[in-house]
């Protein structure tokens, strides 16, 4: 991989780390003493702003999203639940409205993240933590990786759209079975499953990601950000309007430099050179 830059805080704690490797770029969440909860307010500010971050620079291509220590991200903080405080905390509209204004914003951001991100799970996905994963558009998982939509198992639903992920994901039977159950679903499973796209070793995970990340990386941004769109909007729309939204598009993209560099590539049988223009 090529030279990488880190940005963190003076006090090492940020909750998300933010790593740079040429057109690629890995975020890791970094709390591995809650298990990567992704309830509290600095992680989940961390994170829009992440995508904010990315979405203003053009010269990212694909997101990598991982989790320190052994787990991807274990949802939300279940202590915080006892205690009743921070998201968890106040009567039922105070609860409605801190969703909204906390948790919500993550699905929400990742929504419009323009560029593909590919979620590495390297150990438990949990509630908030397995849907986070099914917000990427790609998945690949550590062989000691699980999946569980456990909301149930706390007496709760899922409060961050995971109704709505993860039928897309495995099917609505499946999708049901998970919710419903609460059971955890082992990596050899979850790709069996179609919940993620390939199972790794351990120490193989984020080379793997790294590799896809640079296969992806590799074709004309623009038209990779458009086909992230397109792909995005099929679950939305009905087949004239995205038909429509196809011609549009497919008629900016003939006109880049990008479509034109990669038909003279294609006929002098060598790699193209993309510079998003």
């Amino acid at each position: 991989m090529g030279t990488h830059s880190v940005e963190t805080d003076s006090a090492g704690a940020d909750p998300l780390l933010i790593e740079r490797d040429g057109d690629v770029v890995v975020w890791t969440l970094n709390q591995p003493e809650t298990r990567n909860a992704i309830s509290d307010e600095a992680v989940i500010d961390a994170l829009v702003g992440a995508v904010d971050a990315v979405n203003r620079d053009p010269s990212v291509r694909v997101v990598i999203l991982t989790g320190a220590g052994s787990a991807f991200s274990a949802g939300g903080n279940v202590k915080d639940m006892a205690a009743r405080t921070g998201l968890f905390g106040g009567g039922p509209h105070e609860q409605r409205v801190g969703y909204q204004l906390g948790i919500q914003r993550i699905p929400r951001a990742m929504d419009t993240l323009e560029v593909p991100i590919i979620a590495a799970v390297n150990g438990p996905a949990v509630g908030a933590g397995c849907d986070l994963s099914l917000m990427c558009d790609l998945r690949i998982a550590s062989s000691n990786a699980f999946f569980a939509e456990s909301f149930v198992k706390l007496g709760l639903i899922p409060g961050d759209g995971g109704a709505w992920f993860l039928p897309r994901a495995v099917g609505q039977a499946r999708a049901a079975e998970m919710a419903l159950t609460g059971d955890r679903v082992d990596a050899a499973t979850a790709l069996e499953w179609a919940l993620v796209s390939r199972v790794t070793e351990p120490e193989d995970l984020l080379p793997q990601a790294h590799a896809l990340a640079a296969r992806i990386a590799a074709n004309p941004p623009v038209t990779v950000r458009m086909t992230k769109k397109l792909l995005r909007e099929s679950s939305r729309q009905s087949l004239d309007q995205l038909l429509e939204l196809s011609a549009a598009m497919q008629a900016v993209v003939h006109q880049t430099a990008d479509h034109h560099e990669a038909v003279a590539a294609f006929l002098e049988k060598r790699p193209g050179r993309f510079t998003g223009e």
